[in-house]
Order: C-alpha cells, then structure tokens, then sequence
C-alpha cells in the first residue's frame, strides 16, 4: 500500500491537535524530536505514553481516550491526527482505539506497517500513512507552501 501525496499534504493542512502515541521523554528518541518539532511548529501536540506524566513539559496521557478527552475539555474539538512510535505489532490496537474515537488521520511513523490495520481503518473512513516520517514529509510540506 503505497501512500497518496494528496492525503498527507491534507493532513499537513488541516490537522491542528496531534497526539503523539509512544512519545518518549529520551531527547535523543526521534519521537521526542519529532514531538518538539511538531509542537514548535504549530500543532497541538499531546503526548501518549502510559510510563510518563511529562514530556517536554506538555502532560502525557496514558492512552488516546484520556487523550481525547483532554483535547475536547481543552479546545472542544478532538484530536486530529495520530502520530503512531509503537512497534507494528501495536497498531492494531491503535486503530481500534482510533476508530472507536472518531479520529480522522492516522499516521505510522517510519518503519511502523501493519497492512491489515490500515485497510480496516480505510474501510472505516480514516485517511492514513504508514512507513513515512511527518517530520520530513512536514518540512517538505512547508518548503512548497
């Protein structure tokens, strides 16, 4: 499954709160640098990590429901986007969860595939990306914009 340019410059447009699942508190991790990234550039960044209560001094959440619900209570919309640092065998939750929370966009960072679980979140209307970095494709996005 190749990923459609249309739906991540859409993404990269329109997706305003990004919760970050596996967001490590490790300055050296890439979903530590990418959160920063992320949030330094204008998103709304919640961190999702059950092992943390702090990353970059933004509160983490222990999973995407606490997560959505303090996006609602904070904004009162939800969130946008998923931006997914679990290992593949992961997703399949996160989908669920995604789903089931009515989040648009979902995201799988580089080396994060799971063929099955995004065809079941495509059927079920969330637009998605898998085996790519939003940090490139971002500063890709904004170079062209």
């Amino acid at each position: 499954m190749s990923n459609n340019p249309a739906v991540i410059d859409e993404m990269l447009r329109t997706a305003k709160t990004v919760a970050v699942v596996g967001m490590s508190d490790k300055s050296w991790r890439a979903s530590n640098h990418i959160g920063s990234y992320l949030a330094s550039n204008g998103f709304r960044v919640l961190p999702v990590n059950p092992a943390l209560k702090e990353v970059l001094g933004l509160t983490c959440y222990p999973d995407l429901e606490s997560a959505q619900a303090a996006a609602h209570e904070q904004t009162g919309a939800g969130i946008d986007l998923v931006d997914v640092f679990r290992a593949s065998e992961h997703v399949p939750a996160i989908v669920n969860d995604v789903i089931s929370l009515g989040i648009p966009y979902l995201w799988l960072q580089d080396d994060v595939i799971h063929d099955e679980a995004v065809a079941r979140a495509r059927a079920a209307g969330v637009k998605c990306v898998q085996n790519d970095c939003i940090f490139r494709e971002h500063a890709r996005f904004a170079s062209a914009h």
